[in-house]
């Protein structure tokens, strides 16, 4: 899943990427409202973690640019001040949530996988794909129950495939969401799906020629 953590603390943000990080998400980082308004424009992430108080343009505006503009990424606030007051505001001006500093790492990644999993149509922390299953809390996943033993770039690639619903996902939107490029050589995501499919065994990835690679069975 990739997230854009949107923070002009660069202690904080520094903090909140390593962890967010160390539980699947892959991380890109803004830490002004000028250039988190033309990231979100630009890219496709899952959600965004928005400070409001920021540099250049303040994360209120660039919430409402983005909801005036149609763009609907699920948006967590965060913000020093909790007054119900602004609390409102945020939502009215689109937030799907949020949070007042201080707060627990712990809290804001649970509330940004229950996000993504509204988001997505998706009411529980376990993603079924066939015999696959993924646990979004514990960011892990089984084949048949067993447990796999995968690299966290493995998990953010499975994670991606489980969550297409069963849609071809191009190698080019596959390299995009796991680096933050396009740029990726397609024979580096291939050799990342050949390592995936040595563990997972035959017929669980499908490529689609011309279309992307996807889960088999029912998503």
């Amino acid at each position: 899943m990739r997230v854009l953590l949107v923070e002009d603390d660069p202690t904080i943000a520094a903090r909140l990427a390593d962890q967010l990080a160390a539980a699947g998400f892959h991380v890109d980082r803004a830490s002004d409202g000028e250039r988190a308004w033309q990231l979100g424009g630009e890219e496709t992430f899952d959600a965004v973690i928005l400070d409001l108080g920021l540099p250049r343009l303040d994360g209120l505006s660039v919430l409402r640019r983005w909801r005036a503009e149609g763009n609907a990424v699920p948006v967590l606030v965060l913000s020093a001040r909790g007054s119900w007051a602004e609390k409102v505001e945020g939502i009215e001006a689109g937030a799907d949530d949020y949070l007042a500093k201080p707060f627990e790492p712990a809290e804001l990644i649970a509330r940004l996988r229950g996000l993504i999993r509204r988001a997505s149509g998706r009411t529980g922390n376990v993603v079924r794909a066939g015999p696959l299953s993924l646990d979004l809390f514990r960011a892990t996943a089984t084949l048949e129950g067993v447990p796999l033993r995968l690299t966290p770039l493995e998990y953010r690639l499975l994670d991606m495939l489980a969550h297409a619903d069963g849609r071809p996902v191009p190698a080019g939107e596959i390299a995009e969401r796991l680096h933050g490029t396009d740029s990726l050589d397609a024979n580096a995501v291939e050799a990342l799906v050949a390592r995936l499919r040595r563990k997972l065994g035959d017929g669980v990835i499908e490529t689609r020629r011309g279309f992307g690679y996807r889960l088999a069975g029912p998503a």
